[in-house]
């Protein structure tokens, strides 16, 4: 998926204003060069003027800052650093550790959106990515995965 549709799906889930989420970014990294324009600019669609593409980065600072504030930070492990490449793999992940989701809890989610798996389908998408059962997350997958969530978040589903 889009980082930018990722993001915008995380934000209305969330309510989330704008500061907040440049709030966010930040608990992950105090110095990341976000600010709340940065992030109207993400919120765009891409025909839009003033959208801005939002990177990698700036994506997996956001996911690790869902994690902080929902879960505490652990001041005690050194910080990781942001992942190079984020996938739906690594979104998917992200959000489970945020959420503190159980497998019960992501069949349920998927289920509700439409799309259930099986339990060797989904433990193959949390997989490293080079165990021979990993399974890339398609953008279908992700994408009913952050509906059914909104809907368990938001209450309405």
């Amino acid at each position: 998926m889009i980082n930018n549709d990722v993001l915008r799906s995380i934000r209305y889930m969330l309510d989330l204003s704008d500061g907040k989420v440049v709030e966010l970014i930040h608990l992950a990294d105090a110095d990341a060069p976000v600010t709340k324009e940065d992030v109207q600019g993400f919120l765009k669609k891409d025909n839009e003027p003033g959208y801005l593409e939002c990177g990698n980065q700036t994506l997996a600072l956001f996911l690790d800052g869902l994690v902080f504030h929902r879960r505490g930070k652990d001041d005690s492990r050194p910080a990781r650093p942001p992942e190079k490449r984020v996938t739906n793999n690594v979104v998917l992940k992200k959000l489970r550790v945020a959420f503190e989701l159980k497998d019960v809890d992501m069949h349920e989610i998927l289920e509700a959106a439409g799309l259930p798996i099986s339990k060797p389908e989904l433990s193959a998408l949390f997989r490293q990515s080079d165990h021979k059962n990993f399974k890339l997350c398609g953008d279908q997958l992700l994408r009913n995965f952050l509906k059914g969530l909104t809907m368990r978040v938001r209450g309405n589903g």
